[in-house]
């Protein structure tokens, strides 16, 4: 079934225009561009001849083919709209990985809401977790695990018959979150209370999952190396090779944040040549601790209206470090009040549509 889709997108892929696409993302990510807000654009619309099957979330969980088809139909999109997005896939099974390879219970959406699934808490409390981090890092093949693998060898098998597709086409590493974030999924709410009543061990369960995300980052590795000091997610490049995510931290102090977030995203970072850390909701109380973090050199953040954004531009785009993905609308504020962006924001093509890829 795939291998008329497969042909489509080959026949559709200009080597010339994707060339020309990969090097301003990369003469962007290395510093190099001089305009006020980057945002590439392929120069021609490709559209397909065939009709594409629309994939839901729930479909593309359940039979790895049609996740397949999900991911390339993403792929045809980026062709037949032009714009600046790089086409990408991924094994593509939300934000659970992690906290579904340690045991936790999936929590699949309904077929309507087309979205995809979460994990409720941990059975047994507090007793379940010490007793997993006793027993340290999981069999990686429980939960989700298994297919998330098969799927990245999918993708690389496929996509060998298919040069200019398997060149031109990235596969990104699926969505294993942040220590914090999966501890979060994992414990339930009561974290908040127990990172002040027990601090160590909600640190040694910590200390597990970044254990655990070690492991899963370096088997997945195995199917799919990273390539060179560069790495893609969603459609766009950045420097370094994993993509954290720390969601959970707007409901931390910034004493908190040094203490339960900094030792193990930067352990992660360290081990895996550093990359980006994604945000929604506010994070301007911890920015200047996450612009210290050495390897960090994307930032892709929702909501700059929930942020003090002055404090934001302070810690990025004045250090170097990239917004990507960032609102048009946003930016253009900013520099209509004379702020100096400094080529380091890179926004989608027009206002309001600033997530072509999706975060």
């Amino acid at each position: 079934m795939l291998e008329k889709y497969l042909e489509d997108l080959e026949k559709r892929i200009d080597s010339e225009t994707e060339d020309k696409l990969l090097s301003e993302w990369r003469e962007f990510t290395d510093g190099k561009f001089r305009g006020d807000i980057f945002c590439p654009q392929r120069t021609r619309k490709i559209p397909s001849k065939i009709k594409w099957p629309k994939v839901t979330v729930n479909q593309a969980l359940f039979d790895v083919e049609q996740m397949l088809l999900q991911q390339f139909s993403a792929c045809s999109y980026c062709l037949e709209n032009a714009g600046g997005a790089i086409m990408n896939v991924r094994s593509n099974y939300g934000s659970s990985i992690i906290p579904s390879v340690l045991g936790a219970e999936d929590f699949i959406m309904a077929d309507e809401l087309n979205t995809l699934p979460t994990t409720k808490p941990l059975n047994g409390g507090k007793k379940t977790i010490m007793e997993m981090i006793k027993k340290g890092v999981p069999d990686l093949n429980t939960g989700c695990g298994a297919k998330v693998f098969e799927t990245g060898k999918r993708f690389v098998e496929i996509l060998k018959d298919y040069p200019k597709a398997r060149k031109y086409i990235k596969i990104y590493h699926p969505d294993f979150q942040g220590p914090l974030d999966n501890c979060e999924v994992l414990w339930g709410s009561e974290l908040f209370i127990d990172i002040i009543d027990e601090p160590q061990l909600v640190k040694d369960f910590l200390s597990l999952i970044t254990e655990t995300y070690t492991a899963l980052m370096k088997k997945w590795t195995m199917i799919v190396p990273f390539e060179g000091e560069y790495s893609t997610h969603w459609n766009m490049l950045h420097k370094g090779h994993i993509m954290l995510r720390i969601d959970s931290a707007m409901n931390i102090s910034p004493e908190m944040y040094g203490e339960f977030v900094v030792p193990y995203d930067q352990k992660l970072l360290d081990i895996f040549g550093g990359g980006g850390i994604h945000f929604c909701g506010r994070g301007d109380h911890y920015i200047e601790q996450l612009s210290k973090m050495k390897g960090v050199y994307a930032v892709p953040m929702s909501q700059p209206h929930l942020n003090d954004m002055d404090k934001i531009y302070r810690n990025t785009v004045d250090k170097g470090i990239k917004l990507i993905g960032f609102s048009r609308d946003a930016a253009e504020k900013a520099l209509a009040a004379g702020r100096n962006l400094r080529g380091n924001v890179h926004c989608w093509e027009a206002a309001g549509k600033n997530k072509q890829g999706g975060l």
